[in-house]
């Protein structure tokens, strides 16, 4: 399969609701390659990116999906929502959370040769915020490669939580604990990002500074999940608190399903 022919399928299954097989092997290369040609299509039709997300940052997420290194994905306003917000499941396919700390930025940084000081210089202030991410291949059987080509697996956000400023906070140390309905579920700190949120936001940077794409002021950076993704159903409160930084919540229903 071609480049564009990946793609063109890709987009279909998440426009239709009807994921696809695994694609035959290919390039990590050529798995960037389909996922930036998604992105232009989505711009051309009026979409813009306003952020980018890092996936498989931490140990549990590299495990669960059988891979040694991050990957990314891009952010388009038409997947961000507010803090509180009730969002329909109709839009997606198999979706699952993830909890992380969003960056936003103050300035432009663009690879190679990012380091974490240089993110940290970059960055306005940090928020607590929700992945949902989604497979657009049937029952997630997913290589690397074939999330990379799906945009890192990424449908949406909520941002919330108090902006609060790098000088203001231990990045490796915030702590965060996960509710689900009301009830204790996980827990975790910012560590369990490569050690450091920063270090992953660097890492986002220069890989895609490869590609000859930047990290652009006003972006808002998902660094990576803290623990597993963990699937959500219709009715689920999923509400994450975070040391310091705040708190990020959100409702999930099902189309005619009031809550």
């Amino acid at each position: 399969m071609t480049v564009q022919q990946r793609a063109i399928a890709l987009l279909e299954a998440e426009k239709t609701k009807q994921p696809i097989d695994p694609f035959p092997p290919m390039t990590v290369e050529e798995a960037y390659h389909t996922q930036l040609a998604q992105i232009r299509q989505k711009v051309e039709a009026g979409a813009k990116v306003v952020g980018k997300k890092i996936g498989l940052t931490s140990k549990v997420m590299q495990e669960m999906f059988q891979v040694n290194e991050p990957d990314y994905g891009h952010l388009l306003d038409s997947m961000m929502h507010l803090d509180g917000e009730k969002v329909s499941l109709e839009d997606f396919i198999q979706p699952k959370l993830e909890f992380e700390i969003a960056f936003v930025l103050k300035k432009d940084v663009k690879g190679p040769g990012v380091t974490m000081l240089d993110v940290i210089d970059a960055t306005d202030y940090i928020v607590p915020a929700i992945e949902i991410i989604d497979s657009r291949i049937k029952d997630w059987k997913i290589r690397f490669e074939d999330t990379v080509a799906d945009n890192g697996s990424s449908a949406g956000a909520i941002i919330g939580g108090k902006p609060t400023k790098l000088d203001q906070v231990n990045l490796s140390s915030i702590g965060m604990a996960v509710y689900k309905n009301g009830t204790y579920f996980d827990s975790a700190a910012g560590a369990a990002v490569m050690g450091n949120p920063a270090r992953a936001v660097a890492w986002l940077a220069n890989a895609l500074g490869e590609y000859d794409i930047s990290l652009h002021a006003g972006e808002v950076i998902l660094s990576g999940a803290l623990s597993k993704a963990v699937p959500v159903e219709a009715g689920d409160q999923w509400t994450v608190e975070f040391d310091h930084i705040g708190s990020v919540s959100a409702a999930f229903q099902s189309e005619g399903v009031r809550m």
